[in-house]
């Protein structure tokens, strides 16, 4: 079930959803500065890209810098990703087809807003660590 979703989310949104995490990590690749919040939105995209079947769960060595860090990306890029993400999770819940993807996105919406300190991991051990 979960390779249905996927496939139905890659052609409806997660395609689309993917490429905006691309384009935010692009643009903060340019700056050497903001390259950790392109690593984060490369690794968001993936996760976009084919969500189901993975969950995301703090990490616990993350502190104060990711703190500040999600702040600058909140600001930045965040609220962007979000909007995306609730926009199209507004438009799968139309149809009743469309309601798993549009939870789907709607819970997606949380690491689009603050990625730094979130990994993300299969749903079948979603505490384990690294």
């Amino acid at each position: 079930m979960r390779f249905i979703l996927n496939i139905i989310w890659l052609v409806l949104c997660g395609l689309w959803m993917a490429l905006g995490y691309v384009v935010a990590g692009l643009i903060c690749c340019v700056l050497i500065v903001t390259i950790p919040f392109g690593i984060a939105s490369f690794r968001i995209a993936g996760y976009a890209l084919w969500p189901f079947g993975r969950t995301t769960v703090e990490r616990r060595d993350a502190g104060a810098g990711s703190l500040i860090g999600n702040v600058i990306w909140f600001i930045f890029a965040g609220w962007w990703l979000a909007l995306g993400h609730i926009v199209t999770g507004i438009a799968m819940c139309l149809t009743i087809i469309g309601i798993p993807l549009g939870i789907a996105n709607f819970k997606l919406i949380p690491i689009s807003l603050m990625p730094l300190g979130r990994e993300i991991v299969p749903t079948d051990r979603p505490f384990a660590t690294r």
